[in-house]
């Protein structure tokens, strides 16, 4: 068999086992989709991810305007007629902090973080009604303070609204926008009005996965304190944050001009989507928020997924070792068996997965990862005629597994890290063949095959 048939046999067999590895790839993919499933029921049955925007004052208003309208005789007349606008005002301060307390609610085989965020949200108002215009008749409708809540089934116990140390009733619904959460009406304000507003809104509230907040107010503080180790910081970085083992404290101090969220609330107004649950939630929302997101910092199936698009270097490395061996060594080594350790290594990222499903993924890595080099260096003990190659074989697939799981776990240096393995591999390669006779070995390995 001459040099270039069996290297280009060992080309085919490398891109045969792609199809083993893209049917693992679409099982991680499935069980993926398993999980969000289960994440979905949890948050079906307990309260689905939080999203808190508010407060802002609605003033409604009818008042007599000059329209066009075409008449029957196609002519176009200018006519009186009422109609009905509104002054929408936002926060001078919005102040939302708390404590948000965790647990994890399990669904099956997965696990979903689930938390009450006990808080309160402040804010302070300074309104100027405009005055009359002439003639316009100006009726001041019922001003409505409307507090939305993507998910009010998450609210336990009865909210508290405090209005200037008065306490004021809580309506459903967010008010005059229609959208998920609390209202209260005040009274009507006269026109040409000036007046101050001092609002506490003190609730719990509970959802999964993360808690956002709308900064719709001039100026906005964000404090969020927990015992939930690994938090994952959604939309403008944190202003200060202390992440440790037992907990996060995150603060945000963000103004109205760096978010364009009032800008975003006035022309672009949310739609909302109702599920099977007779829940709500936001769809379409492009309104900028501040917030946490209860990460998991060892997602078994993003890291198996991860792992598997490794797999045809792990295949490619370990067929040139064999290569190699027949190369230098002057050992034959048969396509089957280079088929079937490369299905030994394809049956690693399959454990890998199952295994992940039931105990943590380092102990997972590390059990599935010693199975396969152990079962892999039992057999090239065999096709390699030596215990010592076989081993010697095992020991440097047990070096590369251990530098994937380096990959694995340093996602910022993947790149880096990936690169200087794969130079080292070359180097490697290249030094030991640096004085090997090709047109040599060629004839070599091609009358060995005929003897």
């Amino acid at each position: 068999m001459r040099i270039g048939f069996k290297l280009v046999l060992v080309a085919v067999m490398t891109v045969l086992i792609l199809i083993p590895l893209a049917m693992v790839n679409g099982l991680i993919g499935e069980r993926q989709r398993y999980r969000d499933e289960a994440v979905a029921d949890i948050g079906r049955m307990y309260a689905s991810p939080q999203t808190v925007s508010g407060p802002v004052l609605t003033v409604p208003y009818t008042e007599t305007v000059d329209a066009q309208e075409i008449g029957s005789d196609g002519a176009v007349r200018t006519v009186r007629k009422r109609q009905t606008f509104a002054w929408t005002f936002f926060p001078t301060r919005l102040d939302a902090s708390g404590t948000v307390a965790t647990s994890t609610r399990s669904r099956g085989l997965y696990h979903v973080p689930v938390y009450e965020w006990a808080g309160a949200v402040k804010a302070d108002f300074d309104v100027e009604i405009p005055a009359d215009v002439p003639g316009a008749d100006r009726i001041i409708g019922t001003p409505v303070l409307g507090y939305g809540v993507a998910d009010v089934r998450g609210m336990h116990g009865t909210p508290k609204l405090v209005i200037d140390g008065r306490d004021v009733a809580l309506l459903e619904g967010a008010g005059v926008r229609e959208d998920p959460g609390v209202h209260a009406v005040l009274a009507a304000p006269a026109s040409d009005a000036h007046f101050a507003l001092r609002t506490q809104l003190d609730l719990k509230l509970a959802g999964t996965q993360s808690l956002a907040f709308v900064p719709l107010g001039k100026q906005n503080r964000i404090d969020l304190k927990s015992t939930w180790p690994h938090p994952s910081f959604q939309g403008l970085s944190p202003w200060q944050s202390e992440i440790s083992d037992t907990g996060f404290h995150a603060q945000w101090q963000v103004a109205s001009i760096a978010t364009d969220a009032q800008r975003q609330y006035l022309s672009r107004q949310p739609s909302y989507v109702a599920t099977p649950s007779g829940m709500s939630t936001a769809r379409d929302v492009t309104l900028p928020t501040l917030g946490v997101l209860l990460d998991d910092p060892v997602d078994a199936y993003t890291l198996a997924d991860r792992a598997t698009k490794y797999g045809v270097l792990f295949v490619a490395i370990t067929f040139v070792g064999f290569f190699m061996f027949e190369v230098i060594r002057q050992l034959p080594i048969h396509p089957i068996q280079y088929g079937l350790v490369g299905l030994a290594l394809v049956i690693f990222f399959l454990l890998l997965v199952s295994l992940s499903e039931h105990i943590p993924f380092p102990a997972a890595y590390a059990t599935a990862s010693g199975a396969c080099i152990g079962l892999i260096g039992f057999y090239l003990s065999a096709v390699l005629r030596s215990a010592l190659r076989g081993t010697a074989f095992a020991a440097t697939l047990g070096l590369l597994y251990a530098a994937l799981y380096g990959l694995l776990i340093s996602e910022d240096n993947a790149l880096v890290l990936g690169s200087l393995l794969l130079f080292a591999i070359l180097a490697a390669i290249m030094i030991a063949t640096r004085r090997l006779d090709w047109y040599r070995v060629g004839g070599q390995l091609a009358s060995s095959r005929t003897i």
